[in-house]
């Protein structure tokens, strides 16, 4: 077949060039194409997701315009996109040996080796297409990124501040700065930095959202909630800082505004299962356990794998003294998640309630297994043995709590009621001094327990020295 050569000028309809493309291939053609008009047609066949076709067009291309770096670089992009990794790198080899000056080959090299986890040849790569790129903000970002992944957060920060110093507004940067901070346990550096940032970019809704998260995170709610607020106020439709906002307002108790802060997120975007469940919470702080429970409802309605809706459910009941109900919600939300000593503690509380005495004791032996620091936990444990008449397991039970908590005064005390209980009046004593020593303003515990210890005389006398 005699070759038809027809050059098909930039300025062409992209939609025109894609139909005479197609004609070509159909006839069996050879048509020229302009380079500019190849890269729409294989633009056109990415955007449709069709990286097979694009990949076509680039052989096409390839052959019109064998000088043109940039096929070959699209053409490893769609090999990266395919999976085609050694293909990838011959065509970037291709690419280099044309038009070695150009910082996208190791751009898309360097991200290649990272996705290999290869961070030394990935840092190798990235930091050649620093050098040549005009615009850096992407290099350093890709670099900080391969910081993050080998652990070494300090020099990713170091990478992420000089994207920000290239260009102020690269909100990305700004929350990765947040992440890096956060992993280094560095908020007041983080406070510091954000605080300067804005002195420069006033308007940026990141950047004070950033710095309420900040805050929130050292445990200056009020302050946080000022930072969320002038986030709200630069872009008023920023969902995320309503709802921090939100859980900033919590742990200051003030639930009702809380509720109020969460209910304007639905304004700006779907309601979520999260955000339903916090209302729940608020609601069941507040003891309004219907509303709570409609809302922690629509919470495992829109995700039922949300165990915390499911335990909240069973609190409302719990409240209700419905402790038979509560226990099948809590058995849910532990079905999700086992490991959530909360969830076992209201298991315990319920079949205690339920005076199934047996079912209690494993549920907390599951609380103190996973988190040995609830001292609360140590001492219902010990108590319910303690019903049992099984002085020497609670004993065991109390002293294993002070090993994990030895600055826990209550247990001390708890522990000087069991070894009186058991007759042990020696040893009782010389733990009365330890938890008089640990805090002798608490000794009133040791009497709302054993009421009847207010009259031994020597207690007493012991009680009185350290409280001179």
């Amino acid at each position: 077949m005699e070759e038809e050569e027809f050059d098909f000028e930039f300025s062409e309809d992209p939609k025109q060039s894609v139909e005479r493309y197609e004609e070509m291939v159909r006839n069996q053609d050879q048509y020229f194409f302009d380079a500019h008009v190849f890269e729409n047609i294989i633009d056109y066949y990415i955007e449709k997701n069709d990286p097979v076709k694009a990949l076509q067009v680039i052989d096409y291309a390839v052959l019109q315009h064998p000088f043109a770096a940039m096929f070959l670089i699209k053409q490893a992009q769609l090999y990266v996109f395919t999976n085609e990794i050694d293909k990838a790198f011959a065509s970037l080899e291709r690419a280099e040996l044309l038009e070695p000056s150009e910082g996208d080959i190791y751009l898309i090299r360097g991200n290649i080796y990272e996705s290999l986890e290869h961070h030394e040849d990935a840092l190798e790569n990235l930091l050649i297409a620093l050098d040549m790129a005009e615009s850096k903000d992407e290099v350093l970002m890709q670099i900080a990124y391969v910081y993050q992944n080998m652990g070494d957060y300090e020099e990713a920060v170091n990478y992420l501040k000089r994207c920000l110093e290239n260009n102020m507004e690269n909100q990305d940067a700004l929350y990765e700065l947040a992440f890096c901070y956060d992993v280094l346990d560095k908020q007041d550096e983080s406070i510091q930095f954000y605080k300067q940032y804005i002195d420069n970019e006033p308007y940026s809704f990141a950047a004070w959202y950033n710095l309420g998260n900040a805050y929130h995170k050292i445990g200056l709610f009020e302050k946080a909630i000022d930072a969320y607020d002038y986030a709200i106020l630069i872009k008023e439709n920023f969902s995320s800082a309503y709802f921090n906002k939100g859980n900033a307002l919590v742990q200051l108790d003030k639930y009702a505004e809380a509720i109020d802060v969460y209910k304007q997120t639905f304004e700006y975007e779907p309601p979520n299962a999260d955000t339903y469940c916090a209302i729940g919470e608020c609601y069941e702080k507040l003891e309004k356990m219907d509303e709570a429970r409609s809302y922690y409802k629509k919470a495992v309605k829109m995700d039922t794998k949300l165990a915390d809706a499911w335990y909240g459910i069973g609190v409302t009941l719990d409240f209700e003294e419905r402790y038979f109900e509560s226990l099948h919600f809590y058995k849910k939300a532990l079905h999700l998640d086992d490991q959530n000593p909360d969830f076992w503690f209201a298991m315990a509380d319920a079949y205690y309630k339920l005076n199934n005495l047996e079912e209690s004791v494993k549920a907390y032996e599951k609380v103190v297994e996973l988190n040995p620091l609830d001292v609360e936990a140590w001492l219902d444990y010990s108590s319910i043995v303690f019903e049992q008449s099984n002085l020497k397991l609670c004993i065991e039970i109390i002293a294993e709590g002070i090993k994990n908590n030895p600055d826990a005064a209550e247990l001390y005390y708890r522990l000087v009621a069991y070894l009186f209980a058991d007759g042990q009046y020696n040893e009782a004593l010389t733990q009365l001094q330890l938890a008089l020593h640990t805090d002798v303003d608490k000794h009133y515990l040791l009497f709302e327990y054993l009421p009847q210890l207010q009259d031994n005389k020597v207690i007493i006398d012991i009680i009185n020295r350290f409280s001179k």
